[in-house]
């Protein structure tokens, strides 16, 4: 039912507020403000699969610390078997009323005959169209560069994520990937949007225009119309990429991005770039923004199966994903206090988790943020 509903979506601001690189400053442009009930703001979770649930359980330690007006309503949604489709629709009507949620990654399976990604379901279904992952240098973490800071801009809803895909022969697929001038032009317009409010200078065009002519050649020329069209006398420069030489570039000299912006596939792998050059997806920060909902999540979509159990993880980008999360809310002291604590914690190295060569626990890491607060 739900992958029928896939294909059949393929083929088919509210008052502004200045926002720090971190703050993901998007436009405020759902139709109706969250779900709020006597001073309460009734949030979505969806702790995820992997490490998921030992991350959230941080996030809801340190609001129970600081007395966060959220009530969760919490869907304990797994990728693992199909069986958990009827819980993933439930969690979507609850993301539908309450207008805003936070989410661990959902495994994905990649057997033939098993379902379609949960995580792409929800951003397809509910039009969460705009990816927006911020990567900057913290002080304290191990990096490969230094003075990083960029953000990426990714279309959430097309492209080789369609979900349009069939065995015309024997030993024969057929994938379709999916461009259209509507979304391509909602993108590129976020992007720059994006760009103003968080006093950025440059939009780069992520492509392949050179081979998929049509495809991302539409994705090309509707963001260099958007940019002469609206944006030629805001200040913001614009540029475009082919994406082989992007990913070369981002490893030689990521200084000189600013803001990113591309369709879905690119998102994904450019994403995961961006994670390894500032120290790891632990400390990546991102969300998921519609017209209606806005979604929280970790920037770098990994389940870490391998470290599940095992209170290893590290909650930073969790953590740091809640404060955007608070943000959208309106909640910026709040957010901004949980963000400078978990920034302490890591500069100070007084909890570092394996993954930037420390041996401290996910729960260790959570205490240290709470102590900090």
């Amino acid at each position: 039912m739900l992958s029928k509903a896939i294909i059949s979506t393929a083929r088919t601001a509210l008052q502004q507020r200045s926002a720090t690189t971190l703050a993901a400053g998007f436009p405020k442009v759902a139709s109706r403000l969250p779900t709020k009930y006597g001073g309460v703001y009734t949030v979505t979770l969806i702790p995820g699969d992997g490490i998921g649930t030992e991350i959230t359980d941080s996030v809801k330690q340190i609001f129970e610390h600081v007395n966060a007006p959220i009530e969760w309503e919490q869907y304990n949604v797994s990728g693992e078997t199909a069986m958990g489709e009827s819980l993933l629709i439930e969690a979507m009507e609850s993301l539908k009323r309450n207008k805003v949620g936070l989410k661990g990654i959902l495994f994905t399976p990649m057997d033939q005959q098993s379902h379609p990604s949960w995580n792409v379901a929800m951003r397809q279904q509910l039009d969460i169209y705009a990816s927006v992952v911020v990567f900057k240098t913290i002080p304290g973490v191990p990096a490969r560069h230094k003075d990083v800071d960029f953000a990426i801009i990714r279309e959430n809803t097309e492209g080789e994520y369609s979900g349009l895909e069939h065995q015309s022969f024997p030993g024969v697929v057929e994938s379709l990937k999916v461009s259209t001038r509507t979304k391509a032009e909602r993108i590129a317009r976020f992007a720059f949007d994006f760009a103003l409010k968080n006093n950025r200078k440059k939009v780069t065009c992520v492509h392949k225009a050179n081979i998929m002519k049509l495809g991302d050649g539409l994705f090309l020329n509707t963001f260099r119309n958007v940019a002469e069209t609206y944006y030629k006398h805001s200040g913001i420069e614009y540029n475009d990429m082919i994406v082989d030489n992007t990913s070369m570039q981002l490893v030689a000299r990521p200084q000189q991005f600013d803001v990113m912006v591309m369709p879905n596939l690119y998102g994904a792998i450019v994403s995961n770039i961006g994670a390894a050059l500032v120290g790891g997806p632990g400390i990546v920060p991102g969300c998921n923004v519609g017209r209606e909902y806005a979604l929280f999540e970790p920037g770098c979509r990994h389940v870490a199966k391998d470290i599940m159990g095992t209170n290893r993880a590290n909650p930073a980008a969790m953590i740091l994903s809640a404060t955007m999360l608070l943000r959208h809310l309106g909640l910026d002291s709040m957010a901004n206090n949980i963000a400078n604590s978990t920034f302490n914690v890591l500069q100070s190295g007084v909890a570092k988790t394996a993954d930037m060569g420390g041996q401290a626990t996910t729960s260790a890491f959570t205490d240290a943020v709470c102590k900090n607060l």
